[in-house]
C-alpha cells in the first residue's frame, strides 16, 4: 500500500492443558518444556503487520510469587523481546516462563511512546479470581460515554486515555462478590455495554483463560488445539506457523474458556448482525491467512480480476501491470492474469527503510524515495497499469506517481485500486481520518451514488496526476471475498455502520461537515 493505514492490534493466547484433547503435532511438541513464552513471542512476530508500536505477553506460573506476570514495552516485537541480543532474549523467555499466556501487538493513536499503554494490562488483587490480565483487539465506538459513566461513579479515576483501561475496570466490576463468577457471565455483563469491535484474551490467578469475539465479529479470531496445547490468534497464520493444522474461526458472540482440565465454548451474547470488516481481506491481514474460512490471498487476487473485467482502457503490446508492494501484489497478479498482459515489479520495496513518524511534505517525499526503489529499465516508455490496494488520503500515492513519471519515465500511468473509494471513517479499529481528510469524500458526497461517474473519475485522476483512475465497484466487494454483503462491515465505503453508535457518530460527522460548508 502506498499509504500506511494502521490497525488496532492483534491478540494471541496459548494454554498447556494437563491432558491431550487432540492428536499431538508440531505445535504441542514445541511446548513440551511447559513454557509457552517462546511460542507466544513467535506468534506476535507473525502478526507484526497488525501493530508495530508496542508488544507484550503475560504468563501464568504457580511456581513463582507473581502467578501472573506481564512483560511489555514500546517498539516492534523484535525490539521489545531483544531478539538480536541472544542472552537477553533467552533471559526474558525464562523469566516469564509459564504453562499459559496471552500476548498482544499494538498500534495506537495515543500514548504510542508510553509503555503503560502497551498490553496486556494487569489488575492485581489478593483474591486470585480478581487478579487478572487481559488484552484486546478493536475499538469501542462508545468509549467517551463509557468513560464518562465510570467517572460519574463515586471516587473512580481514569489514568489513561484509551478504551482498554475502560474494559479493565468493567471486567473488575463484573468480578465483584465473594465467590469466583462464571467467566461466561462476566463477559456477558461486560459486552452488554460495549459498542464496537472487541476481541479479548483474558487470564486470571486461578489459571482460567478465555478468548472472545465480539457479537458482530468485526475483527477476526481463530483457534486450534493440538495434543494438550490450545491456541488462539487474530490471524490463522500465527497458529499455522507454530504447527497447528485444524484451525477454526470463532463465531461472533462466542468465547472459549480454558483451564488445566480442558476447554469449552460458550455463547455470551446474541449476534444481531454479522459484520466482518471487509478491509481485513483487502489490506490488513497477512495474505497467507484465512478469515472466516475465506482466503485473504484469493480475495485480493479476485479483486484484481474484477478490476480487469471492469477495465475500459484498451491494453496493447506496450502495456504492463505493476503492483505497489507488498499488499497489492496478489491483486496485480489477478489483474495481469485476466488481462493477459505482463506482470512486472517495476517498484521494489526497500525493507531496510526506517520508520518515519513526522510526516510533513519534505519527509513524506523522502519516505517515498526511501520506501520504494524504482526500476527505469522496466518502466520507461511503458503503458503502466499500477495496482494499489486502496486510496485513503492520496498524499503518498501522489508523491509516488511523481517519482514514476520523473524517474521511471513511463509513457502512460493508469492507477487501479483493488477497493472501492474510501468515503467515511472507521469507528471499529482502523486509523482512518475524518471524512474531510479522505481523498474520495471530496468527490462523492453523502447522498451521492457510491460508484463514481466517469466525470468524477477523470477529476480524481487529474488531481493525482495520472492518465486514468479506476476502483473495484462497491457492488462487487462481497463477490471478491465470497461472503454475503449482509455479513460484512463496509462502513468506510458505503457509509452503513453495523452498530448504533457507529451510525450515530457518522451522522454527527455529516452534520458537522454540512455546518462547515454553510
Amino acid at each position: 500500500m502506498s499509504e500506511v493505514l494502521n490497525h488496532e492490534c492483534s491478540v494471541a493466547a496459548l494454554y498447556l492443558m494437563d491432558e491431550a484433547h487432540a492428536p499431538e503435532g508440531t505445535a504441542s511438541r514445541s511446548a513440551l518444556n511447559k513454557n509457552v513464552a517462546p511460542l507466544l513471542q513467535q506468534m506476535l512476530g507473525e502478526m507484526q503487520n497488525r501493530g508495530q508500536l508496542a508488544a507484550g505477553i503475560a504468563t501464568y506460573n504457580t511456581e513463582r510469587p507473581n502467578i501472573l506476570d506481564v512483560f511489555k514495552n514500546t517498539g516492534t516485537v523484535n525490539e521489545v523481546f531483544k531478539t538480536s541480543r541472544k542472552r537477553k532474549f533467552q533471559e526474558i523467555l525464562t523469566t516469564y516462563a509459564g504453562r499459559a499466556g496471552i500476548g498482544h501487538t499494538r498500534y495506537a493513536t495515543s500514548g504510542q511512546d508510553d509503555p503503560r499503554y502497551a498490553q496486556p494490562f494487569e489488575r492485581t488483587h489478593g483474591r486470585l479470581w480478581k487478579w487478572f490480565t487481559f488484552a484486546f483487539n478493536g475499538t469501542l465506538a462508545n468509549y467517551p460515554q463509557l468513560r464518562e459513566k465510570l467517572l460519574s461513579k463515586s471516587q473512580y479515576h481514569i489514568v489513561m486515555d484509551n478504551d482498554a483501561e475502560i474494559i479493565m475496570h468493567m471486567i473488575a466490576r463484573a468480578l465483584r462478590g465473594e465467590d469466583a463468577p462464571d467467566l461466561k457471565d462476566v463477559m456477558a455483563e461486560v459486552s452488554n455495554e460495549l459498542d464496537g469491535a472487541f476481541n479479548i484474551v483474558y487470564m486470571d490467578g486461578l489459571g482460567r483463560m478465555f478468548a472472545s469475539r465480539d457479537p458482530r465479529g468485526i475483527r477476526p479470531l481463530c483457534w486450534s488445539v493440538q495434543g494438550n496445547l490450545f491456541g488462539v490468534a487474530s490471524e490463522s497464520l500465527a497458529l499455522q506457523n507454530l504447527g497447528f493444522t485444524d484451525i477454526r474461526h470463532f463465531e461472533p458472540g462466542t468465547m472459549v474458556i480454558v483451564d488445566q482440565n480442558g476447554f469449552k465454548f460458550e455463547r455470551f451474547a446474541p449476534t444481531p448482525k454479522k459484520a466482518s470488516c471487509f478491509f481485513e481481506w483487502i489490506y490488513f491481514a497477512n495474505a497467507a491467512s484465512v478469515i472466516d474460512d475465506q482466503s485473504v490471498y484469493l480475495c485480493r487476487e479476485k479483486c484484481g480480476q474484477i478490476l480487469a473485467e471492469e477495465e475500459d482502457i484498451p491494453w496493447d503490446e506496450n502495456s504492463i501491470v505493476v503492483p505497489v508492494p507488498d499488499t497489492a501484489k496478489s491483486a496485480a497478479g489477478g489483474y495481469a492474469f485476466k488481462a493477459n498482459i505482463p506482470f512486472t515489479e517495476g517498484l521494489l520495496r526497500n525493507r531496510y527503510a526506517g520508520r518515519t513518524f513526522i510526516q510533513n511534505d519534505d519527509t513524506r517525499a523522502y519516505a517515498v524515495r526511501s520506501k520504494y526503489w524504482i526500476i527505469p529499465s522496466v518502466l520507461e516508455g511503458k503503458k503502466v497499469f499500477l495496482v494499489d490496494d486502496s486510496i485513503v488520503r492520496s498524499t503518498t500515492l501522489r508523491a509516488l506517481v511523481h517519482r514514476l513519471r520523473e524517474v521511471g519515465r513511463v509513457a502512460e500511468l493508469h492507477v487501479r485500486i483493488a477497493c472501492p473509494p474510501v468515503l467515511a471513517p472507521c469507528y471499529y479499529g482502523v486509523d482512518m481520518s475524518t471524512t474531510k481528510d479522505l481523498f474520495a469524500s471530496a468527490y462523492i458526497k453523502p447522498g451521492d451514488p457510491l460508484e463514481p461517474t466517469p466525470e468524477i473519475l477523470d477529476a480524481m485522476a487529474k488531481e493525482i496526476g495520472v492518465d486514468s483512475l479506476r476502483f473495484v465497484p462497491v457492488r462487487r466487494v462481497a463477490e471478491s471475498i465470497g461472503l454475503p454483503e449482509s455479513d460484512l462491515c463496509m462502513g468506510c465505503v458505503n457509509r452503513e455502520y453495523p452498530t448504533p453508535k457507529g451510525q450515530e457518530l457518522y451522522q454527527i460527522e455529516v452534520q458537522e461537515l454540512e455546518a462547515a460548508q454553510q
